[in-house]
Parts: structure tokens; C-alpha cells; sequence
């Protein structure tokens, strides 16, 4: 629930918001781009390419009003912060839990 309130509101580990309220942050993305926004990060950076077809199923364009604005948006936003890791410090997803081992008798 964090990270969708910090990605609805912009105030998040990304560029844009580091530029203001943590001048001594890098406010570069990590594929390179100068300034990351969360525009950037939801429609354009080539680091969550492969995950962003979740957010287009829901709209085409990843119009921002209906990404952040309505259930299916916020479903699949959800869904897609999950997946990328997206708007978190490090940017990468959480490693999923392994099954335990099995007890040795």
C-alpha cells in the first residue's frame, strides 16, 4: 500500500522527488535517463519494458488518469510495482519467497 501512495502522490524514491526533498540523492534512473519521473518510469524506461504490458492492457496509452485513477489502474499497477520492483530504494523486485525445505528424518 506504501509504494501505490507513494506512486499516486509522487513522493517516492525517484529522481523527481529526490530533487526536492533530498538535493544530495542522485536524481538520475538507472537505465540512464537524467531526471526520473514517474512518468518516466511508468510509460518509458526500458528497464520495466517487459512489465509494462500489464499497465497497457488496462489502458493503451498508460493514460495516468486511468492508471492511478480507477480500479483496473490501480489493480494493475499494483501488479506491476510487484513485478518490477518499481518505486522502491533499490528499483529491483523483492525476492520471492522460497518454499521451505523439507525436514531430514
Amino acid at each position: 500500500f506504501g509504494r501505490m501512495l507513494q506512486c499516486r502522490t509522487g513522493h517516492g524514491y525517484i529522481g523527481e522527488y529526490y530533487s526536492q526533498f533530498v538535493p544530495s540523492k542522485n536524481v538520475d534512473c538507472p537505465c540512464g535517463e537524467l531526471f526520473q519521473t514517474r512518468e518516466h518510469i511508468l510509460r518509458e524506461c526500458p528497464l520495466y519494458e517487459e512489465q509494462r504490458g500489464i499497465l497497457r492492457n488496462v489502458s493503451r496509452t498508460i493514460y495516468l488518469p486511468d492508471i492511478l485513477g480507477t480500479k483496473e489502474g490501480i489493480t494493475a499497477l499494483s501488479e506491476f510495482m510487484e513485478n518490477t520492483g518499481a518505486f522502491t530504494r533499490t528499483g529491483q523486485p523483492q525476492n520471492e519467497k522460497l518454499a521451505p525445505e523439507p525436514e531430514e528424518e
